[in-house]
């Protein structure tokens, strides 16, 4: 292995560590998720900034695609440029981990990153958890303490009524778990007993959620055991929504306002 290519992979894996101890730490992690080298660049300037977290829905619509449907290289290159665009750990949005999840990690890996969500979609329970199995085997090839975020959409896309969808939800965690996926990403997982409930079940620091309008404050779900919050797509939304403001307000006065603040 060349010298640069043996750096690499050291500092790579020193930053899986990190992320790692992260999760672990009893302050729950707060990812504002990015799409591209600009927004992680203001995000990683902020001092709480610990980890950076791509959204892959937030990527997609930033190049033309529909969400879930951006192809895996094109998802690598525009992770590749976030990666490239700060020194601290990065976890990537890979959406259900493409046809072949194990080597979609392996790659991952290879351009330096260190944790990754990635979706079960609801596919049948043997195939999600084998899908899980192929990527904590190809990170333990690679030798890198690996993140995997793994998702369940049992909440988020399930059917019927809560009880039952929190029933599967737990069920796929506990399964992804023992695979060694490091947290389990429940989207839709939001309300004070449910979270209790699966807190309960999978163990304090292991769960990870969305945050939502009108749901608990991070510091609530850090009391409740959850290990780690991000805000998906709603980051870019908001950001876009200040565009849409401000475009307005050019149409109209056509002045930029005086009181813009400077980016560091």
């Amino acid at each position: 292995m060349a010298g640069a290519d043996r750096v690499k992979k050291v500092n790579t894996f020193e930053k899986a560590e990190s992320l790692r101890d992260l999760h672990q730490a009893s302050e729950i992690l707060r990812v504002v998720n990015v799409w591209d080298a600009i927004s992680t660049k203001v995000v990683a300037g902020l001092p709480a900034t610990k980890a950076i977290a791509t959204a892959g829905h937030s990527i997609a619509a930033s190049l033309g695609y529909e969400d879930g449907k951006m192809p895996l290289q094109v998802a690598l290159d525009a992770v590749e440029v976030i990666v490239k665009a700060t020194e601290l750990p990065v976890t990537a949005d890979l959406d259900d981990g493409y046809d072949k999840p194990g080597e979609t990690i392996r790659r991952a890996i290879a351009i330096g990153v260190v944790g990754a969500n990635v979706e079960d979609r609801l596919l049948p329970f043997d195939d999600s958890v084998a899908r899980v199995r192929a990527i904590i085997v190809a990170a333990e090839a690679e030798k890198v303490p690996f993140q995997l975020n793994a998702r369940t959409d049992a909440i988020a896309r399930g059917t019927g009524p809560l009880d039952e969808r929190l029933i599967e939800a737990i069920k796929r965690g506990k399964a992804f778990l023992a695979e060694g996926a490091a947290l389990v990403f429940i989207p839709g997982l939001s309300d004070r007993e449910s979270v209790e409930r699966v807190v309960a079940e999978l163990g304090r620091n292991t769960v990870s959620i969305i945050g939502l309008p009108g749901a608990l404050t991070a510091a609530e779900y850090q009391d409740l055991g959850i290990a780690r919050i991000s805000y998906g797509p709603l980051v870019q939304r908001v950001t876009l929504l200040a565009l849409q403001n401000l475009a307005t307000d050019l149409y109209g006065s056509g002045v930029i306002p005086a009181d813009l603040p400077a980016l560091n």
